[in-house]
């Protein structure tokens, strides 16, 4: 991707967060504020983002609370690129921590979100249809995600690559398929400073 493209990727995220910042909230906040409770694992939304016209689809969960833990939860990422009905794709799960600031990106093992399996290369080419105009839950956690996942889109393909990598190489302790082995749940991750990176674009 061109720097000014990235660049752009990075002033939208960043737009995104400064608003929500002068509104007195923060992308968490405005993904969780439908929200009676937080139960650890329970999708939010209920019933998931879904964008109609691209198949981009999402949604958060948190972990049960740990000390030290500066991850809160993570946005589960994926592609239908049939529609509603067609098969879905996972593309990468994007980390937050309490204040809904980026920490990280990682892909998981097939049996975590139980997506239709697509190897790394198919998986890379639905990147750009993550990509979302939509008022639920929130516009700007909307724009703020699909920006996130472009501006780290190279990142990502390195990471889609890694999660089969390390697919192919693994061997479970009773010869159960890699995709279906519980022991291995995340296959790849990087650790993303949003700030760090808009500011080695210029943003």
């Amino acid at each position: 991707m061109m720097d000014e493209t990235r660049a752009e990727a990075a002033r939208q995220a960043l737009f995104c967060e400064q608003v929500l910042t002068k509104s007195g909230s923060n992308v968490l906040l405005e993904t969780l504020r439908e929200a009676k409770s937080v139960a650890a694992w329970e999708h939010f939304p209920q019933g998931d983002v879904f964008d109609p016209e691209t198949g981009a689809q999402w949604y958060y969960h948190s972990h049960p609370p740990q000390e030290g833990q500066a991850e809160h939860g993570h946005f589960h990422c994926f592609v239908r690129p049939e529609g509603a009905n067609g098969p879905i794709h996972h593309i990468v799960a994007v980390g937050v921590d309490p204040y809904g600031r980026l920490l990280r990106l990682f892909t998981v093992n097939q049996w975590v979100v139980g997506d239709n399996w697509l190897d790394a290369e198919p998986t890379i080419a639905l990147l750009p249809r993550f990509d979302l105009h939509f008022a639920r839950p929130s516009y700007l956690v909307n724009r703020w995600l699909s920006a996130v996942v472009d501006l780290y889109s190279e990142e990502i393909r390195m990471l889609i690559r890694e999660r089969d990598r390390v697919l192919a190489e693994h061997q479970s302790a009773n010869d159960t398929p890699a995709r279906d082995d519980r022991a291995l749940e995340v296959t790849s991750e990087l650790g993303v400073d949003l700030r760090q990176m808009a500011a080695g674009l210029g943003v």
